[in-house]
């Protein structure tokens, strides 16, 4: 009886463990991580990441000769505190990525929505807009948006969203043609409920799981590709930091020996977008009946 009381303890505290097993716990902290970073940049950063002191240019990171604990991670060209910049380019990048893909993700939900549910010619146009768009490529119809509108933080935040919105809008108009054919939407509309409540109460909550398995997994891109256009100088402008403008400012120093101006930021751009990336795999086989293991 000892024994069997046994095996049944241990098979209760066996099965929490592997449901949770294969959660990203790593990706998931570095995430939540850099979220708090930026959510208290004021409190954490130890200088003003702008301001910096011309006599402490080029400061080496804490751990090499010429560092100090002033400056754990080193000071740039102008004397500005690298940790203090880092800190405050996580808000940029979170800032900038999340909302660019909450707001490209309602869009595009909606006109995947209205696409595959109302066909005809309504179905055409934004198909036809939609291939347009994915036939450009997006650093390049980035770029030329930015250059076109200024650089600004919103500004960034709009044109990321008016270059991703296709993807959501792509993959939303497939779900919502299959959805369109089951039999409870089938019984909605004999109901007499008219094609916005169907859209509303019946479409929609069945591809909400779709729209936020793709902005996770968008996260990552939105995050290069601000990166990228910072790093071209028609991103968030300075003198506000953000790690693709610390790439920029940085790679002239790298043959003189300052790797730490361009390293550190790379790596936090490399943390970020593959925690994000993992992230959203995870949540695409949980969240994906067909993926899913029953």
């Amino acid at each position: 009886m000892n024994g069997s009381r046994t095996a049944t303890l241990t098979t209760s505290w066996r099965v929490p463990s592997l449901r949770i097993g294969d959660f990203p716990i790593i990706p998931t902290a570095i995430l939540v991580g850099i979220a708090l970073l930026a959510i208290f940049a004021e409190v954490i950063a130890p200088y003003n990441p702008e301001v910096g002191v011309l006599g402490d240019r080029f400061r080496p990171p804490f751990w090499q000769a010429g560092g100090s604990d002033a400056h754990l991670l080193g000071t740039d060209h102008l004397g500005r505190d690298v940790l203090s910049r880092l800190i405050f380019g996580a808000r940029v990048s979170m800032v900038v990525g999340f909302t660019a893909v909450i707001v490209a993700g309602i869009l595009g939900t909606v006109l995947g929505i209205l696409s595959g549910y109302m066909g005809s010619w309504v179905d055409q146009v934004i198909m036809r807009v939609t291939d347009a768009w994915l036939a450009i490529p997006a650093l390049t119809y980035a770029i030329f948006l930015a250059a076109v509108v200024g650089p600004s933080e919103m500004n960034i935040v709009l044109i990321l969203a008016l270059v991703y919105w296709t993807r959501y809008a792509r993959v939303i108009r497939g779900e919502v043609l299959s959805l369109k054919e089951r039999d409870f939407v089938r019984l909605a509309i004999v109901a007499g409920c008219s094609k916005r409540t169907i859209m509303r109460k019946h479409i929609l909550p069945n591809v909400l799981n779709s729209a936020i398995v793709l902005g996770t997994l968008m996260l990552g891109v939105v995050i290069v590709t601000e990166a990228a256009l910072s790093f071209l100088g028609v991103g968030v402008p300075p003198p506000k930091p953000a790690w693709g403008s610390m790439l920029a400012d940085g790679k002239k120093g790298m043959m003189a020996g300052y790797w730490w101006l361009t390293v550190l930021p790379g790596c936090c751009i490399m943390l970020m977008v593959l925690s994000a990336n993992l992230l959203g795999d995870w949540l695409r086989v949980k969240l994906d009946p067909q993926l899913r293991q029953l």
